[in-house]
């Protein structure tokens, strides 16, 4: 029987707290669904290094990576070499003994790579001769990459420029996850609107989101928005913020997992305000497909990613990160909203599913293999 093998060099988190902890378990289910379909059995090589270790010799001895199409690997927002417990590596040459084991039987192997926030100094917060040897060892895991896989993933081409890996990049952004939708239906004639997320950094846009629903509503109430953060977030914003909110009458509440999916059925949109930056320019925000697996329309500023994903499926409006044309998108959707949740339902889940996302590393390094 043919087999792909999944590379894990982490354990796999129980408790999923943010998309870079979900999207490994995501994928490898809908690798598992997949491979019913094939008829191809997937293999998870995870865990400690010396978990890893113990099972790839179990296999590589009873003859079971005799027959492997290809394989996918994800990595972390750390080394692979640091993902043990207190981030010490017991089995150091776990990675490079599987790596070179498939390589040598020709087995195409493509990487996600996550992220490259350590390349910015005003993201990355180590200082000093730590954060030194830390960049310093993220470059040798570039390296380490180039060397034994024939295919970068990327949350999205834009981010291949700050990858500094010569080998083949190509985008595999997060996927979105089938669900029955039934609306709750709204009495009065106000949108309602949800954001999810942080409202500490500025980047990721609470002011502009604030000035925005002041012009909404500077008349009459337009545009009921409700805010899903991070409790101890929101207890450390600064007096003023918080007084906005209750200015503006805005909902804040502390949700997540089947409350949330609950609260996403009472929506009629979703906003993603972050202001355009470099790194937000080429990040995809996992709220963006959580969103869209709702059948909620996105309102995101112009950051080109995010952008290029909305506009591909017409999932929504894109404005600039400006409170004025923030408030004309939110008029706007008042009017199209139901174009949009059409064109939801009729091409998000075959194009960006997760099993669409696995569809796409197949047809990917089964090429390079050829």
């Amino acid at each position: 029987m043919k087999s792909v093998l999944l590379y894990y060099p982490f354990v796999l988190a129980e408790n999923v707290n943010s998309g870079s902890k979900l999207r490994p378990r995501l994928i490898y289910e809908a690798f598992q669904l997949w491979g019913k379909e094939k008829n191809i059995e997937i293999l998870l090589l995870s865990g400690t290094s010396k978990e890893r270790e113990h099972k790839f010799e179990s296999w590589r001895k009873s003859g079971k990576l005799n027959n492997i199409l290809f394989c996918y690997m994800e990595n972390q927002t750390i080394p692979l070499w640091l993902t043990d417990e207190g981030h010490i590596p017991r089995k150091p040459f776990i990675d490079k003994k599987v790596l070179s084991f498939l390589k040598r039987r020709g087995v195409p192997i493509g990487v996600f790579y996550r992220d490259v926030y350590w390349k910015f100094d005003e993201l990355y917060p180590l200082k000093g001769l730590k954060k030194k040897i830390m960049q310093l060892i993220y470059r040798l895991e570039e390296k380490f990459y180039e060397k034994y896989c024939d295919v970068i993933f990327l949350p999205s081409i834009a981010m291949g420029a700050y990858v500094n890996i010569k080998r083949k990049k190509v985008a595999l952004p997060p996927g979105g996850k089938k669900r029955n939708i039934k609306k709750i239906p709204c009495h009065q004639n106000v949108l309602r609107a949800i954001y999810v997320g942080g409202v500490k950094n500025k980047d990721h846009g609470l002011p502009l989101l604030l000035d925005a629903l002041k012009v909404v509503n500077k008349d009459s109430k337009e545009c009921d928005l409700t805010i899903v953060c991070r409790k101890n977030e929101y207890e450390e914003l600064e007096v003023e913020k918080k007084e906005a909110l209750k200015q503006l009458d805005v909902n804040v509440k502390h949700l997540s997992g089947e409350e949330l999916d609950a609260l996403y059925l009472e929506m009629d949109f979703a906003l993603i305000p972050r202001y355009r930056t470099v790194y937000n320019d080429f990040s995809v925000p996992v709220k963006l497909v959580e969103y869209l697996s709702n059948e909620l329309p996105v309102i995101a500023t112009n950051c080109e990613a995010q952008k290029e994903f909305i506009m591909s499926g017409g999932y929504g409006i894109i404005c600039n990160d400006e409170p004025k044309d923030l408030a004309n998108a939110i008029i706007e959707m008042k009017k199209r909203k139901n174009e949009f949740v059409d064109n939801i339902q009729k091409t998000f889940f075959e194009q960006h599913s997760w099993i669409a996302r696995v569809r796409k590393v197949e047809e990917t390094l089964i090429q390079e293999e050829q």
